[in-house]
């Protein structure tokens, strides 16, 4: 099934967006929906207890070719960002280092891509006063959206680039966001569609084929696009292309990417002279 199905089975029973959800995961697989729920719950408070105790925090990460953006980070008083902004960029750089130093995270929906929906999760939660049962209503929608996207295209960037991994990293954070403050379905749809739109085509270029670089930073500036897309949908913008249909030309244009900018670490910036010789560095110091 696929979103505007989803929506438009809400305008039919009346029922809320994130009901209906779970309704037709229990139509479709037997789930129990007070079980799915529950999960929901638990990976919520997951992912809050993570982002706390890897707020701002160094990091000793695998290759260390990262692992002190989120301290320079919270440490930099920002010139133009506001103190949302601030806050989800710090937590998307401390989870996401967080991933590259074999900590715990919550892929959501994948571990190259674990700050992007956790960070507005945290945000919304401290600076918002969002209530935990309705985050946990975002996270359900959030990964409705996820879900679609996995079944009409893919969530993986070895298959389709890192728009699957942090494009839909990005549409779930931004279709959290916009249920938990609206409500309001059709503006979820178009939050999700504006979020793939502006990361499609995106590469998957890991130097040396870790998760550390470009994806660490990659992750901080996603979730400033997802508040841009909430933003803008909230708003009442909307977008001319359907969901369902950006899903769509997102996996055309996953398929027609080369292998070497699919998650091997044979193309993008993982090719140039700068990351050939970090990794021959890093070979060197291991021999």
């Amino acid at each position: 099934m696929n979103l505007r199905e989803l929506i438009e089975l809400e305008q039919k029973t009346g029922q809320p967006f994130h009901e209906v959800i779970l309704l037709t995961q229990m139509m479709e697989d037997g789930s129990d929906p007070i079980d799915l729920r529950k999960k929901m719950k638990v990976f919520l408070e997951t992912m809050l207890d993570i982002a706390e105790k890897n707020f701002a925090k160094s990091q000793k990460t695998l290759m260390g070719l990262c692992g002190e953006n989120a301290s320079v980070f919270a440490q930099h008083l920002p010139q133009m960002m506001g103190e949302f902004n601030h806050m989800t960029t710090i937590v998307a750089l401390s989870i996401a280092e967080a991933n590259a130093s074999m900590g715990k995270i919550v892929a959501c929906p994948t571990a190259g891509a674990c700050g992007v929906v956790p960070a507005m999760v945290y945000a919304l939660r401290k600076l918002k006063g969002v209530l935990e049962e309705s985050l946990v209503d975002g996270l359900i929608v959030a990964g409705a959206v996820g879900a679609c996207i996995a079944e009409h295209a893919s969530i993986s960037g070895a298959v389709a680039g890192c728009q699957a991994e942090i494009g839909t990293a990005t549409a779930m954070a931004s279709s959290l966001a916009v249920y938990c403050l609206s409500k309001n379905s059709d503006k979820v749809s178009h939050a999700a569609a504006l979020s793939l739109k502006s990361l499609m085509g995106l590469v998957c270029d890991p130097v040396g084929g870790f998760v550390e670089i470009p994806c660490v930073k990659r992750n901080a500036v996603a979730v400033n696009i997802a508040i841009a897309t909430a933003e803008m949908a909230l708003a009442g913008i909307q977008s001319v292309i359907p969901f369902d249909e950006v899903v769509q030309a997102m996996a055309k244009v996953g398929k027609s990417l080369p292998e070497e900018l699919r998650e091997t670490g044979l193309g993008g910036v993982a090719s140039t002279k700068t990351a050939t010789s970090l990794l021959e560095k890093i070979r060197g110091e291991l021999m």
